[in-house]
């Protein structure tokens, strides 16, 4: 069974709201992220991350991290769209439903990049089975934070990895266990 892995940019204040405004990705972090693509066969991705990836990397080429992003196969949930492009498959209203049919396949792990409202629906339904939480070293300010409007009552997080970069990025990793 296919695990499904959600990684996030966070800054020191909790904010994940556009990363691309304050991450900085270095060469060793996307390295790492190159590295780290190995072991998933697809993402499975909310509506805004799908058109934010795709209006920006899309139809960029010539760039390891970026020609494998572009290659991989996407699973977008969505409400409103009805057609998707760029390698992308719309999965069913019945979102949970369509992931756990996705983890249920053979393959490699499924990689969930940002955290959004849809975290909320594989939460309740005790669907991430990892949690890899980039912690940049900026103070950010205002934004949506992690885990806003998310349920977590039923959530306990282990820490199961630590990993420092050398631009100061610190990622955690966590593996949860789902109260009752």
């Amino acid at each position: 069974m296919r695990r499904l892995v959600v990684s996030t940019l966070v800054s020191l204040d909790g904010v994940i709201e556009s990363p691309n405004r304050w991450s900085g990705f270095d060469e060793e972090s996307s390295e790492l992220s190159l590295q780290e693509l190995a072991q998933y066969d697809a993402f499975v991705m909310g509506r805004v991350t799908y058109e934010f990836f795709r209006s920006n990397w899309g139809s960029s080429t010539g760039e390891p991290l970026i020609d494998r992003i572009n290659a991989m196969p996407k699973y977008v949930a969505s409400r409103t769209l009805s057609v998707v492009t760029w390698n992308a498959t719309l999965l069913s209203l019945d979102t949970a439903g369509a992931i756990e049919q996705l983890k249920a396949q053979p393959g490699k792990d499924l990689i969930k990049w940002g955290f959004s409202r849809l975290d909320d629906t594989l939460l309740r339904a005790r669907l991430i089975d990892e949690f890899q939480v980039w912690f940049v070293p900026v103070v950010v300010g205002v934004g949506q934070r992690l885990f806003e409007d998310i349920d977590t009552t039923s959530l306990e997080l282990t820490l199961t990895d630590v990993r420092k970069l050398a631009n100061s990025s610190v990622i955690h990793t966590y593996t949860p266990t789902y109260k009752n």
